[in-house]
Order: structure tokens, then sequence, then C-alpha cells
């Protein structure tokens, strides 16, 4: 018994588990008779092939034609074969003859070559010796049996005469062991073989073409080697089916499928052509019966007819057996192919119900409140659609693995246990999903009546702080309030929770420990609010029944309301719904009991800010949850979606790939809401006062939506492009909304605004409270996000820059402004003011420059209309100044740099922004002076040496020098200068300064101050009021080196503090050093460099001058800088 390897699975099956299956009877049968009909069809061309020689290998022997079986018999059925006349008989080689001899006595049957072969040798036209001649040869080289030899001997009367003379004498040379008869005619021979049997040559009647036996011998010969070879090729092939192992996979299945099935087409043609062959060679055997009906076959031609007839059975016989048996093959390896696929089905199916189960399993949330409830339902619902798809698919598998177990498939064991644990899985499924849809359903219906108990208390709990308390001191609005509680409580039954151990009993099962903490929290809440109303009514019951006489209600001041610190959670926790609330109560009815009338108390007015309190926390948190959500079902309805590869033909191109610009950041601001911020809040539901600690603490984390918002606009923009494409229409059918995707991708937008909103309710129902101040800074906070998203949209729509924004330092300001510019130098050396109409501009204000752009408005829609803003011009924040009142007018004011050179008058659209913008400048360019003063203190602390240049580099504005000190036509060129921060004036001077007035040194500059640069001095002020400047007689700290050039000249230090004393006829100054307690003289050019950073930044008069002595000081550290040797007189 042949045994073939076949795959068989339990209920999780190896990949390459094997064990051996039995080929069926049937098959096995076929394929013995198949190779029965093989090895008889060979063993039939084996004896047709008795010879090893062809009529093919000897063809130009045989047409030589010295020899040939004619077809002819003797009386006792020899063989006959024919020695023509053949003149150059003796001439023939003996391989040649020995060739043809041996082909010719292969021919006829086994049964007729046993009785011998009858000789005729035709001599007639010959001579004795070729008589001799060809009896010699025959005798010594015959290769088969003698019967009888005839000699037709030759017919002239001399060869006659000696052919009898010398064969009588030369007989025994002969030695042939059959008799030799001499023949004188064909008259003789005739009475040893009848006519019929001979050839019209020996004057017989028989028909014989030499030519055309060769041909059929050469045909028969060829079609018995095709057939043989074709048998041999079946036989092998057949051997090799039987012999192959199944394979275990359907792709190798099917390959071995094609492969069998193309080498059996190759048999079958080469079956065709065998049959076709043999067709043809049979119809040329027939051919003279056709011709001739009265034609009769000679014995050879019966031999040849009835070979070919017998090969062509027995090869029909072969065809049928081998197609049998393909029948049977093919059949088992469509069923091995029919069983790879269920296997291939099977594991497939199996993996995706593993999946639909785990993922039941992860359905063991019960939810937050019925929205969150509902949610999980509806995602329930729809994994039980994407399930059911599964579950059909299993059913359906198991219902081709029953009709393969019905065809009688050789594989039923292995295909019944995976089609029962296909059944067992799809019913334990259906009803885990069965069970899980019930339990949500059961938890939604306790979390429905938790949010009505809910609902009831609060509004129960706003009605009480909604009643006027002046109105109430009356006896009908006390009798009118006392209704408005009583209809209240009538409608108790409709919505509160009634007994706690009935429902811990019925909804025991969906009763999870946080679910339990909430029923009692609504419980209590219900409880504490019972009691509220019971004071109330007993209140309003005595105010109702007493008659009073009207009291002019006078409302509570502000600072009469007590501001009770709250030490802990646990305290306030007690303090709101315990002692407020019992408080309360209790001073109003003493107010009652001993005035005989109610006034509003602070007790009154701390309870109902503390209701309202929580209405906003409610919504706060309600809000939050429900917002959580929604950013859920967004990213597994849509976003998850477009990984689906079911959902992959519903995606356009445009669409592709473009998952995070369509959606931004919106997984990262989901996981920050759901795992962080939402159960942060969560723990200040009592403590509603105290959530901005909250807000403050994840601030950081909350700038995640600047990111969001600066990718709005390509979210939009991808949007619109493909919003009407079958992939979004398809997501929100499945999700039921109502809304399109746009509607949920602003979520994320109107979340962060709604912060402010909530915040700036809790702040004003928080007065007084602990957590007041965080609550404040926690607005402050919000909106500098909301500020920063907003400037960020601005931000990246600057186009044309070629640096990189981020360099520029943090964004300080933005917005649009009138500009009009003035150039007192450069290649134009003209004033450009004669533009009388302003240039618009949109400035951005950073920490290291001022940008200049020009809005332009977009077309389009949503975000697509947003502005751009092509850049114009840039000012560095280190190189200018500002003029805070321009042109009399209070919305102007200057910026410049370059001593003017550059002049920048810009209009606000109100006084309002204009006095921000400054503030702000101002604050950006003191900074700078600030970090430079820092690191001057620093270094001189660090050393006591020269001063050395550093790396700290400032860009210096030109400088101008007194014309006195300079030969007429030489001028100063102007160039960026690094020098230290150490050369940088100090902030605040002495607090008191000889012979100025006691102005405020301090870096906050009044709105009076025209002036502040970041290079202001007599050298980078307006060039027009150079003239009127001088100096002043004061002390000054001196910022640079100086050097005396002559014996009366003092010299001076970095940081020495001079005092100016008076001033000399030739230009120059009497300076006194106070740290060295020298005295001497100094150019006047030389002292309005060495001192020209010594004051603040206000312009400060001397009070021994005139208004034109006023010296204008730095407030920067970019500073106007020339080498004191560039300036020597």
């Amino acid at each position: 018994m042949i045994l073939m390897e076949e795959t068989v699975t339990h209920l999780r099956p190896p990949e390459n588990c094997r064990s051996l299956v039995k080929i069926p009877v049937e098959e096995m049968e076929s394929f013995y008779r198949f190779i029965v009909s093989c090895d008889g069809l060979i063993y039939e061309i084996m004896q047709q092939e008795s010879s090893p020689l062809c009529a093919a290998d000897i063809s130009p022997d045989l047409r030589k034609q010295f020899a040939f079986l004619s077809g002819g018999r003797g009386q006792n059925g020899s063989p006959i074969i024919i020695f023509p006349e053949y003149p150059a008989f003796g001439e023939l080689e003996e391989q040649e003859f020995h060739n043809v001899l041996t082909y010719l006595t292969s021919i006829p049957s086994l049964s007729s070559t046993g009785v011998g072969f009858i000789l005729v040798i035709d001599r007639r036209q010959d001579r004795w010796a070729s008589v001799k001649g060809t009896l010699l040869r025959i005798a010594g080289s015959f290769p088969g049996n003698l019967q009888l030899v005839l000699v037709l001997r030759p017919t002239t009367l001399f060869q006659r005469t000696i052919s009898d003379i010398l064969f009588k004498f030369n007989k025994d040379e002969f030695k042939m062991k059959v008799p030799v008869i001499m023949l004188s005619s064909v008259t003789e021979l005739h009475s040893y073989i009848d006519r019929t049997q001979l050839t019209q040559e020996l004057g017989g009647t028989q028909e014989y073409c030499h030519e055309k036996w060769i041909s059929h011998r050469t045909a028969i010969e060829g079609f018995a080697l095709m057939v043989k070879k074709t048998a041999q090729t079946l036989q092998s092939f057949g051997t090799e089916l039987a012999e192959t192992e199944l394979p275990n996979d359907v792709e190798a299945t099917s390959n071995l499928l094609t492969i069998h099935t193309e080498k059996k087409d190759k048999m079958k043609e080469d079956l065709r052509i065998a049959l076709c062959q043999g067709g043809r060679l049979l119809e040329s055997i027939n051919e003279p019966l056709v011709k001739d009906p009265d034609y009769t076959m000679n014995q050879d031609e019966l031999e040849n007819l009835a070979t070919v007839q017998r090969l062509l059975g027995q090869l029909d016989e072969t065809e049928t057996a081998f197609d049998d048996f393909w029948d049977k093959h093919q059949t088992k390896l469509e069923q091995c192919l029919q069983l790879r696929h269920f296997e291939q089905d099977f594991r497939e199916v199996r993996a995706h119900l593993d999946l639909v189960y785990d993922r039941l399993l992860g359905f063991s949330d019960v939810g937050i409140s019925p929205a969150h409830a509902e949610h999980i339902l509806k995602e329930l619902t729809n994994h039980e659609e994407r399930a059911c798809e599964v579950l059909d698919r299993a059913l359906s598998l198991a219902c081709d693995a029953d009709q393969l177990i019905e065809a009688s498939h050789y594989a039923v064991d292995s295909i019944l246990p995976k089609c029962s644990e296909l059944r067992a899985v799809c019913e334990e499924t259906s009803a885990v999903l069965k069970a899980k849809k019930a339990h949500l359903l059961k938890a939604m219906e306790l979390h429905q009546c938790l949010e009505k108990a809910t609902k009831w208390c609060d509004d129960g709990i706003y009605l009480l702080a909604s009643q006027p308390v002046d109105k109430c001191q009356s006896q009908d609005g006390a009798e009118s309030a006392l209704q408005e509680i009583e209809r209240y409580l009538d409608t108790a039954n409709q919505y509160k929770l009634t007994d706690l151990s009935s429902i811990w009993r019925e909804y025991e099962s969906v009763l999870t420990q946080d679910f339990r903490d909430q029923v009692d929290r609504v419980f209590q809440k219900q409880l504490s609010m019972q009691e509220m109303f019971e004071k109330r009514r007993v209140s309003l019951k005595k105010l109702a029944a007493k008659q009073t006489r009207p009291v002019q209600p006078v409302a509570p001041r502000p600072e009469a309301i007590i501001k009770t610190p709250i030490s802990s959670p646990a305290h306030r926790e007690k303090s709101i719904e315990g002692d407020i609330i019992n408080g309360n109560c209790r001073k109003g009815e003493m107010h009652l009991q001993n005035d005989g009338s109610r006034h509003p108390s602070v007790s009154d007015e701390e309870e109902n800010f503390a209701v309202l309190r929580r209405h906003v926390m409610n919504e706060l948190l309600e809000t939050e949850r429900a917002y959580v959500e929604e950013l859920l079902c967004v990213l597994e309805g849509y976003a998850a979606e477009m990984d689906n590869p079911a959902m992959s033909h519903l995606i356009p191109n445009t669409l592709l790939h473009k998952k995070d610009i369509l959606f931004g950041n919106m997984p990262e601001i989901y996981q920050f809401h759901k795992k962080t911020f939402l159960r942060e809040l969560e723990t200040y539901t009592d403590y509603p006062e105290l959530v901005g600690r909250c807000f403050l603490e994840r601030m950081t984390d909350l700038q995640i939506y600047e990111k969001y918002c600066q990718n709005k606009p390509r979210s939009e923009s991808l949007w619109r492009q493909c919003s009407d494409c079958a992939f979004f229409q398809e997501c929100q059918k499945k999700l039921e909304h109502k809304l399109g995707l746009d509607s949920y991708l602003l979520k994320p937008v109107q979340r962060i605004t709604k912060y402010q909103l909530l915040l700036k309710e809790l702040l004003k129902y928080s007065k007084g409270c602990d957590g007041e101040d965080d609550l404040q800074e926690a607005l402050s906070s919000i909106l500098g996000i909301l500020k920063a998203v907003n400037d960020s949209m601005h931000l990246i729509a600057i186009t044309g820059y070629e640096g990189n924004l981020c360099d520029l330092g943090r964004l300080m300001m933005q917005g649009s402004f009138s500009v009009w510019t003035e150039h007192k130098k450069g290649h134009a050396k003209v004033k450009d003011l004669a533009r009388f109409k302003p240039m618009q501009r949109h400035l951005f204000l950073h920490e290291k420059a001022l940008l200049f752009c020009k809005k332009r408005e977009e077309n389009g829609e949503g975000y697509e209309k947003a502005p751009s803003y092509s850049f114009k011009h840039s000012l560095n924040m280190s190189a200018v100044g500002i003029t805070e009142n321009a042109k009399g007018d209070n919305k102007k004011f200057e910026i410049w740099c370059n001593s003017r050179e550059e002049v920048y008058i810009v209009q606000a659209p109100t006084p309002e922004i204009k006095t921000a913008w400054v503030n702000e400048i101002r604050k950006v360019l003191t900074g700078q002076l600030k970090a430079c003063r820092e690191a001057r203190q620093q270094k001189g602390s660090d050393q006591n040496s020269p001063i050395t240049p550093t790396s700290t580099s400032l860009t210096l504005s030109p400088f101008k020098t007194n014309p006195k000190t300079l030969k007429k036509g030489e001028e100063k060129k102007t160039e960026p200068t690094t020098v230290d921060p150490s050369t940088a004036a100090l902030l605040k001077n002495n607090d008191k300064v000889k012979g100025f007035t006691k102005a405020s040194l301090s870096m906050d500059a009044s709105e009076e101050n025209d002036g502040y640069s970041s290079a202001e001095d007599p050298m980078n002020s307006d060039p027009e009021d150079e003239g009127g400047k001088k100096l002043s007689p004061g002390k000054y700290v001196v910022v640079a080196d100086h050097d005396k050039s002559g014996p009366q000249e003092l010299t001076v230090k970095s940081g020495d503090t001079v005092e100016l004393v008076k001033e000399g006829d030739d230009g120059r100054w009497f300076v006194r050093n106070l740290r060295s307690n020298k005295e001497g003289w100094v150019p006047a050019a030389n002292l309005l460099t060495l001192i020209r950073e010594s004051k603040s930044s206000q312009s400060l008069s001397s009070s021994e001058g005139s208004g034109s002595g006023n010296l204008s000081t730095s407030s920067s550290c970019s500073e106007t800088y020339t080498s004191f040797s560039d300036i020597k007189a």
C-alpha cells in the first residue's frame, strides 16, 4: 500500500504538523490497471523488436533488392524469400548480405519462422558460377531455419548442362540440411509453390512493390517506437503522480496541480499524435482494399495490419486507464487544494475571531456618565457590526467544511474538528457580545438615573440660590418662595434615588467600586440638598406666618464679606457641605427670631456663590468629558479608518498619507486630556474655587494647542479639497454624526477658548476664597496662551523673510499701523516724508528685531481667507530708539536708528494701542540694557585689569564729532564696532546729583519723555537739536578710558565718577575725579563720549542752566562709541 503525507490539525494546528494518509482503494486500483496496461503495451512492442535492426537503419541495403519477402507462403505456411536476378550479387559485402537476411528473417511471426523459410533463387539469366556462389553464401550465413531451396538454373543450353553436371559433383560442398532443387522453368516452380504466392516475375499473380514494402515497414517500426516511448513516459508519469507528496500550503498545492495538469496535457497530446499516426498507417495498409474490394492481402500485409491494429487497441486501453487514474489523482489534488484553502481561511477567521473576542473583553468600562456610556455602547455597536461580519464568515466557512465532508473528502478527520471549533467559538463570541451589550444598557440605565437625580439636586440648589433674599422679607414673598419649594419637592419621586439597597441589588452586575462611589456621592448630595430645602422651608414658614413691618433691605458691602481661609480640601468640603449650609440656616433663623425680620447675610451670599461655583464646575467637567469623547470619536471613526485596508478604496489620492496634516496633533491633545487633565480636574469636583491650581500646573501642557492651531490652515485647505469624498461620508454614516468632520476638527480651537470663559465665571463667584489668586493667574495664563496662539497664526503667514524667525526671539506683539518714513542721510539724502499717504504695515515686535510687513488679504473661505504678510524691512532692536510723542498726535510715536538718520513715524489705531506698544518696546530696550549691566558687573567682579574686548557684540551708531576737533574737510567714517559690555553705563546714578533736579531715575520713564533710545546721546539724537545740546555741571560716571594729552589735563578710567566743575573759554571743562581726588582739564568733545551714558532714560534739566542745557542719556545696551584717539584735538 502506498502512503501519502497529509496535514492533520486539531483546535490550533502547528504549521508543519504532518501525518500519513492512505490513498483511496479506487485510486490504487486505477493506478494498478494503468500500470498493467502500460506494461502490456511495452511488452507487445518488445515482441515486435526481436531484431535489433530497423528498416530505417538498412534502408540503402534493402533498396538493392537482392533479396526480399514477397509475402507469399508455402503449402505449410513457410515464408518465402525470393532472390531475384542480381548480376552484382557476388560483389555484395558480407555485412550487407547478413543485415538484409537477418532483417528479413525477423519480420514474419514466430510461428511462421519456426516452420522454416523457402528460398526461391532466380538465376535463369546467370551462369553456374553465380548459382554456386549464391548457394555457398546462403549456406554459410543464412540466419534462419530453411525448409526448401528452389533454384531456377540458367536457361542457356551450355550453362544448364554444366549446372546439372557440376551440381551433382559439388552437392556436398553446399552443406545444406534441406533439399536444394534445381528447376529448369517457372512451371516446375509452380509445382512446389502456388502461383498466388509468387510474384509476377516468377509467373505468379501476387502484386508486390518493394518501395511500398519498405515504406510500410519503416512506418510500422516508427509507430511502434513512438508507442513504446509514449507508454514508458505514461508509466513514469503515473508513478510520479502516485508518489507525489501533498504540499501543506495553498500556493504549493495550486502550483503542483498546475504542473501535473500541464504534464497530463502533454501526455494526452503525445497519445493523440501516436493514435493519429497509427490511424494513418492503418489507412495506408488498407489502401489496396479500398481501391479494390476483391484484393487479397498476402500474409505479411495481414500481419502488418494486425500489428498496427493491436498497437492501436493497446494504446486506446492505456489512454483509458491513464484517464481513469488521472481523474482520481486530480480529484485528490483538488481536494487537497480545497483543504489548504479551508485551513488558510480557518487560520484567518480564527485570528479575526480572537481579535473580536479580545476587543469584546476590553469593553469592561461602564462609563462615568450617560454620554460616556452611550459612546461606549455606540462603539460596541460598531464593533458588533464588524464582529457580525467575522461571525458570518466563520459560519459560512463551517458550511463549506460540511460540504467537503459530504463530498467524501479524504481529510474528514482534519476538517471535522475545525468545523466544530468554529461553531463553538461563534456561539461563545455571540454570547459574550450579547452579555456586554446588556451590561452596558444596564449601566447606562443607572447613569441616567444618577444624572436625573444630580440634575434635580443642582436645579434645587440653584432654586435656593436664585430666590431673592429681600423679597422673602415680606409675607407674600415668603409664601411665594415656599410654594416654589413645595412644588419642586413634589417632583422628588420622579428623579431622586429612593433606596440604596435596591440599587445595589438591581445593578450589582455593573457596579464597580468607582460606580458605587459615584452612587454614594449622588445619594449624599441628595440628602444634603433635602436638608437645605428643609431648613429653607422652615425659615420661610416662619416668615410667612409672622406679620412684619416692611424693612428696607440693605445690600452688604463687599468688604463685609468674610473671607474664610481654607486649610485643606477636607476642611473645604466640610465647610461647603456642612458648616456653611447649616450655619447659614441657623443665622437666618436667629435673625428671624431675634429681630422679627431677615436681612441678607454673609452666609446667604457665600451660599449662593458656592452653588454657582458648583454649577460652573459641573459645566467644566461635563464639557471636558464630552470633549474627550468627541476627540476619541474623531480619532477612531476617521483617523483610524484611514489606515483600514477595507476603506482604502474610498480614500482619494489627494488624501493619501496626509493624516498628520488633516488631524494635526489631535492624538497628543486627546492623550493629554484623557489621561491627565480630565482626571486632575475631577479631583477638584468638590472644590471648584481651587481648580485654578490645576490649570497653572498644566499650563505648559496646554501649549500643545499652539501647534494644532498653526496646522489648522493646512488642515482646512485639505478638508476643502476632499470634503465631498465617499470616505468621509461613509465614516460619518457609521458614526451617525449629523455634522461633518470639519465641525469636529474645530473642537480643539473652541475648547481652548472655552476655558477662559469658565475661569472668568469661577473667578466672579470666588471673591475672597483661597483659590482666587490662582484663578486670576490661571485666567491670565490662558489668555496669554490664546494671545500666543493668535500671534503664531499671524507669524506663520509671513512670506519673503529669508532668515529663521525663531532666531528673533519671542514674539511680543503684532498689529497693523500706518507708517511714514523719513531718511535724512544715505544714498537718497532726501526726506521721504513727502509721501503724505502713509504705508499700511503690519508690525511684528520680537525680542531682537522689529519686522515691517505688508498685509495681503487672500481669496477663499475659512482659514484659506486668512491674510498673509509680505516681509518688507526689519530693524535690530539693539540699534533703535523711540520717541513716545510725535507731531503732537497722541496716537503716533517714532522709531528711529542711526542718529535719527532713519525715522519711522508709526500711527496706532488708538492711543491705548500706542501706549501698549511704547511700553513693550521700552521693556525690550531696558531689558537689553539690564543684561549688559549685569554682564559688566559680573566681569568687573572677575577682573580688575584694563578692559579687553569680549564676545558680546553691539551694533554701534555713527558718532558725529565736534567740528572744532577735526581738520577742515575731514570726516569720520561710521562702522560697526565690537565693545565690551562694561562700556555700557549703569542704569541708575546717585540719588542726588549736584546741580541737577531730583527727578526719578527709574527705568520707567514718564510719558512726558519724548526721547527714549538704545543709543541716546548728543550724537545719536536729532541732528536738528544738536546745536542746542551742552554739557552741564554735575556728577557723571565715565564709561571709557581717557589719557591726558597735556600737563594740565586729567586722566580718567572707565567706572570713575567725575564732577564737572566749570567750562573754560577754550572749549574744555575743568573736571574733578572723585575716586582719585585729582583735578584737570578735559576737552568737551571727549567728555561727550566719556559720560554719554551716565544717566537714565530721563531727559534731565540742570538747575543751573537753561533749557538748552539738557543732556539726553542712554537707556540701552546698544551704544554709539568712538575711541578717544579718533576724537583727540
